[in-house]
C-alpha cells in the first residue's frame, strides 16, 4: 500500500531550546566533528602510505572502519551544528528519509566490518600457521563487500517499511535527527507491528553479531592458555582496542534497538553516543593503544616536515 503522507517537513526540537546552551553546543559539536574527521582521515592516510600496515588485513579493515566513522558523523553532526543557529529547526521529508537511510547504512556496514576484524584476530591467534593462507586479499575484499552489501540491505529494509507509514498531521520530532522510533510516534496508524519489525531487523543484527563477537573472543581467550605470558600479553594488547570499539558500538545499539518497545527515555543520548562520540573515540582508541599506528603516524609526520622544509 502506498504511503499517503501529507507531511512535507518535520520540526526537530533538537538538544536544547536554550539559546545560550545552543551556542555552547555549536562550539562543542564543531570541535567534535573536526576532530572526528581529522582523526579518522589521519588513520586512513597513515595506513595507505605505510606499506607494512597496508599489507596487514587488520589495518585494511581499519581503513574502512575509519571511513565509515567519518561518513556516519558527516550524516548527523553537520545538521546538529547548523541547527544551533535556528530557533525553528526543520528537515524536509525527503532529507529525513535520506538521513535515516544513510545512518543505518553506514552503521550496519560498520558492525559487519567489526565482525570481520574479530574473525581476523581469531585466525591470527588461534590458527597462526595458516593465517596468510586464510586471510588473503581476496577474502578481505569479499568481507568488505559483504559489509557494504549487508549495511545496504539492512538500511533498505528500514526505509521501505518507514515509507509505508502515513504521516497526516503531527510533525514535531523530539529529537536532533530522523530516526525510527521518533517517526513511529508521529505515524497516524497502529505501529506495534513496525516496532516488532525494527526489533527483528536492527535488534536481530545487533544481537546476532554481538553474540558472534562474544563467541569469537571467548574462543580466543580459551586458546591463549596454551601461549606464553609474552604471547598472551601481545595478543590481548592487539585485541584490546577492538574489544573497546565493539563495546562502544554495540552497547548503545543493544540498548536502543534490541528491545521490542519504542518507549526508551535515553534514546536521544544513546544515539548521540553512537553517531557522534563513537566515531570520535574509535581513532583515539586505535591510535593511543597501538604502537604500530603511533610509530607509523610519527614517521609520516616526520616525512611531512621534511617535505615542507624543502619548500
Amino acid at each position: 500500500m502506498q504511503n499517503q503522507s501529507f507531511v512535507t517537513e518535520f520540526i526537530l526540537l533538537g538538544l536544547s531550546q536554550n539559546l545560550y546552551v545552543e551556542k555552547i553546543l555549536f562550539v562543542l559539536f564543531l570541535l567534535i566533528y573536526l576532530a572526528t574527521i581529522g582523526g579518522n582521515m589521519i588513520i586512513v592516510v597513515t595506513i595507505i602510505y605505510s606499506p607494512a600496515l597496508l599489507g596487514s588485513p587488520m589495518y585494511f579493515f581499519l581503513i574502512f572502519l575509519s571511513l565509515l566513522d567519518a561518513l556516519t558523523s558527516s550524516t548527523v553532526t553537520p545538521k546538529i551544528i547548523v541547527d544551533c543557529f535556528y530557533e525553528r529547526k526543520t528537515i524536509s521529508f525527503e532529507c529525513c528519509m535520506t538521513q535515516l537511510f544513510t545512518v543505518h547504512f553506514f552503521t550496519g556496514a560498520e558492525v559487519i566490518v567489526l565482525a570481520s576484524m574479530a574473525y581476523d584476530r581469531y585466525v591470527a591467534i588461534c590458527k597462526p600457521l595458516h593465517y596468510s593462507s586464510i586471510m588473503t586479499r581476496r577474502l578481505c575484499g569479499i568481507l568488505v563487500v559483504v559489509s557494504w552489501a549487508g549495511g545496504f540491505l539492512h538500511s533498505i529494509i528500514q526505509i521501505i517499511f518507514t515509507l509505508q507509514l502515513p504521516f497526516c498531521g503531527p510533525n514535531v520530532i523530539d529529537h536532533y535527527m530522523c530516526d525510527l522510533f521518533p517517526l513511529l510516534k508521529l505515524a497516524c496508524t497502529d505501529t506495534h507491528i513496525y516496532v516488532l519489525l525494527i526489533f527483528a531487523n536492527s535488534g536481530a543484527i545487533c544481537i546476532i553479531i554481538f553474540s558472534l563477537l562474544l563467541v569469537s573472543y571467548g574462543i580466543i581467550l580459551f586458546s591463549l592458555r596454551a601461549h606464553s605470558s609474552e604471547g598472551r600479553r601481545k595478543a590481548l594488547s592487539t585485541c584490546g582496542s577492538h574489544i573497546i570499539v565493539v563495546l562502544l558500538c554495540f552497547v548503545p545499539c543493544l540498548l536502543i534497538y534490541a528491545r521490542p518497545t519504542s518507549a526508551f527515555s535515553f534514546e536521544k543520548n544513546m544515539l548521540i553516543f553512537i553517531n557522534v562520540l563513537t566515531p570520535l573515540l574509535n581513532p583515539m582508541v586505535y591510535t593511543f593503544r597501538n604502537k604500530e599506528m603511533k610509530n607509523a603516524i610519527g614517521k609520516m609526520w616526520k616525512r611531512l616536515i621534511v617535505v615542507s622544509d624543502k619548500f
